[in-house]
């Protein structure tokens, strides 16, 4: 994988985003891979396809490439709020990679890839509607926030220039792949509970540590009134992925 991009590209273009993303899509065709085989590259779509810029030749996984200048923080401005909502629960979700770079030079500086079965609803974020005034008056957009991804499924492929192996990309993709085994209603529980054991920041804890978070959970699943015998049913859930062990009753050790 090269970092450089090519900035010729851009001198066809005024705008500034027509100029980004000519470029880094035109490198995400030299440049990507699929994690979930062996293919070395990607195929590029046909221009506006639905919510994909790539898919695996080998596959047939489809990606989308999120491109920004700024760091990658915890939100990714995405598109239509129905529209992410309605892939998650549709289980189409593409998988995304999401790349800041460096425009001085057209560098890439950080690549993160998220599975497409890794979205939990709640990590979708509803954005006031637009103005009356503007173009598309009351569209209602959305962000991604990646703090409410498990930081399993938040996978380096580049880091601060940095090009994370392959190898070791596609073995971080299989390890969060049982997740995708999942019905998609149980499949956004499972993530938000793993997500709650990874902000533990212990590698050994108890079912009670987790029961910190029912209050929250409670928000994010308002339709559940026994969000104690949730957990505890998810926990054993990641046990059985390979995500925990369980040492003794009520005791767990993340793997």
């Amino acid at each position: 994988m090269k970092l450089s991009m090519n900035g010729e590209l851009a001198e066809a273009y005024r705008s500034a985003s027509q100029r980004a993303r000519v470029v880094t899509e035109a490198w995400g065709e030299k440049n990507l891979y699929c994690p979930n085989c062996s293919s070395p590259t990607l195929s590029r779509l046909r221009n506006n396809t639905k919510a994909s810029d790539y898919c695996c030749p080998s596959c047939d996984l489809w990606y989308q490439l999120k491109a920004q200048k700024s760091h990658i923080g915890d939100r990714i401005n995405d598109g239509a709020y129905a529209a992410m909502i309605n892939s998650i629960q549709s289980d189409t979700t593409p998988n995304f990679f999401f790349m800041q770079y460096d425009l001085t030079d057209w560098r890439v500086r950080n690549l993160l890839l998220i599975p497409s079965f890794a979205f939990p609803i709640s990590a979708i974020i509803k954005r006031n509607p637009l103005a009356a005034t503007a173009r598309r008056a009351g569209w209602i957009g959305c962000n991604i926030a990646l703090s409410r991804i498990p930081v399993d499924a938040r996978i380096a492929v580049v880091r601060e220039s940095t090009v994370i192996p392959a190898s070791e990309v596609r073995a971080n993709y299989r390890r969060v792949k049982p997740l995708e085994e999942l019905k998609v209603k149980e499949r956004g529980w499972t993530l938000d509970v793993l997500n709650a054991v990874r902000r533990l920041g212990k590698a050994q804890f108890t079912t009670s540590e987790t029961y910190a978070f029912v209050r929250e959970l409670e928000e994010l699943h308002p339709d559940n009134r026994h969000v104690k015998d949730k957990i505890r049913q998810q926990l054993q859930v990641l046990r059985d992925r390979g995500f925990l062990r369980q040492v003794e009753r009520g005791t767990w050790v993340l793997t």
